[in-house]
């Protein structure tokens, strides 16, 4: 029986995808580098064997599933080519592992991890679901019906997909070291359209969606009344929010979801659509929005004291914006301080002043230093000319956390998609001590 040995095993994708395996009962390792990362504890739940990188892990009959972030001269690659291995990257993996199930896309600028979470949840209420989400949680599920996976249109990936069904969350610029503009985004993600086999949920409000072209039906979701699915008489409270679903003008039914901004709200308007579409019981579908439990990295709360600490990915100035308003919803009283890591010297330069008046919306902005990535290490810019553009912004590091316990009673979100957990260890540390 084969070995699956997956090069940089702690990515997110590739830990979910691996987990995905391993409940399918196949064997599976993996490699990367000593560091921790919070995609681990899930694998070593699972019992899957972690190794460093070194070539000797490569041995005869395994397959090697191969991470984007690690080019063909790496030793391992090196040594299943010399050995005459499959090499497979993961999103080809991924291609042809979803032809066995009916297959459902999440793909967006932002949104999709909530999204692919929260539709893998529902579904899994009504028909056996295998999942795989972009949090590093996967899940194998014995005679699935359904596969519903996150899909990255970073450089492309995902068109080694071609999906049942695509939810389309938004287009927005982002990954400005890959692609050139809005428009080169948007090329990428008709592209993907043109390969759905059979229909398409786009977010409706969104201009540059409503372009979308395909051979299916392309159906759309939103707030304003020509969408096919519409969210109205949204009701927001500190409990989460409640809206009514209209499907082209004629009532539906009323939900709820204990979370919070417009943005969890087309999550699950996407979400009861494609429910809608392939006839799962709505009773089942409002239950399961109501259970939900959310994704990791993504608004996980924690209470210190008298202080609410929240985790989040976000990482671009939408996602940021979103959070931030999510938090004001749900803690109305409380003074909302953010401290942000951007990640990549790319997008810090191209989002500059966006950056800047997404953070203006909390009450007060600590900034940590950037993070780089393994693809860009160095930037022309550093965290100062952000602070410039932000009043009374103030930097972080992991020595001076300390700081943040002068805010009582107060909201403070640590957001970024690099290692910005080590500053919130770091003040928890602080808090215990």
């Amino acid at each position: 029986m084969t070995i699956y040995h997956f090069v940089g095993i702690k990515g997110s994708g590739m830990s979910a995808l691996a987990q995905v395996l391993h409940d399918m009962k196949f064997q599976v390792q993996g490699s990367d580098v000593e560091k921790r990362f919070f995609t681990q504890a899930a694998l070593e739940e699972s019992g899957i064997k972690i190794l460093p990188f070194q070539k000797e892990n490569i041995q005869p009959g395994m397959t090697i599933i191969a991470g984007n972030a690690f080019p063909d001269t790496h030793e391992e690659i090196q040594e299943a080519m010399r050995l005459g291995l499959p090499v497979v990257r993961y999103h080809r993996f991924l291609g042809d592992f979803m032809q066995n199930f009916t297959s459902i896309a999440v793909t967006g600028a932002h949104g999709k991890t909530s999204t692919t979470g929260l539709l893998s949840h529902v579904i899994a209420g009504a028909k056996p679901t295998s999942f795989l989400i972009g949090d590093g949680t996967g899940k194998g599920q014995e005679g699935a019906e359904y596969f519903v996976f996150e899909a990255c249109e970073y450089r492309r990936h995902f068109l080694s997909y071609f999906p049942d069904y695509a939810i389309m969350t938004n287009i927005d610029f982002d990954h400005p070291d890959y692609f050139a503009n809005i428009d080169d985004v948007f090329s990428a993600f008709q592209e993907l359209a043109v390969q759905v086999k059979k229909g398409i949920f786009a977010y409706g409000d969104d201009e540059m969606l409503q372009k979308i072209q395909a051979k299916v039906p392309v159906l759309f979701y939103g707030f304003e009344e020509e969408n096919d699915y519409q969210a109205t008489n949204v009701v927001k409270t500190t409990e989460g929010t409640s809206f009514d679903v209209f499907i082209r003008n004629t009532y539906y039914d009323t939900f709820f979801i204990p979370t919070y901004g417009d943005h969890s709200v087309l999550n699950a308007l996407a979400v009861i659509g494609v429910c809608h579409y392939e006839d799962i019981d709505v009773e089942i579908v409002k239950e399961r929005l109501k259970t939900f439990q959310g994704v990791k990295r993504r608004f996980t709360e924690k209470r210190m004291d008298d202080q609410i600490l929240i985790d989040d990915y976000a990482h671009h100035p939408t996602e940021i914006r979103a959070t931030i308003n999510a938090a004001k919803q749900k803690y109305p009283d409380r003074q909302i301080v953010a401290v942000f890591q951007p990640h990549t010297f790319t997008r810090t330069q191209a989002f500059l002043e966006d950056f800047a008046e997404s953070l203006r919306q909390a009450d007060k902005t600590y900034l940590c230093e950037i993070f780089g990535s393994a693809r860009e290490k160095h930037g022309k810019l550093s965290i100062h000319d952000l602070q410039e553009k932000i009043p009374n912004a103030e930097i972080l590091t992991e020595e001076n956390t300390s700081v943040l316990k002068e805010y009582k009673n107060s909201v403070i979100i640590f957001m970024g998609a690099g290692d910005i957990q080590k500053f919130q260890e770091s003040y928890e540390k602080q808090l215990v001590e």
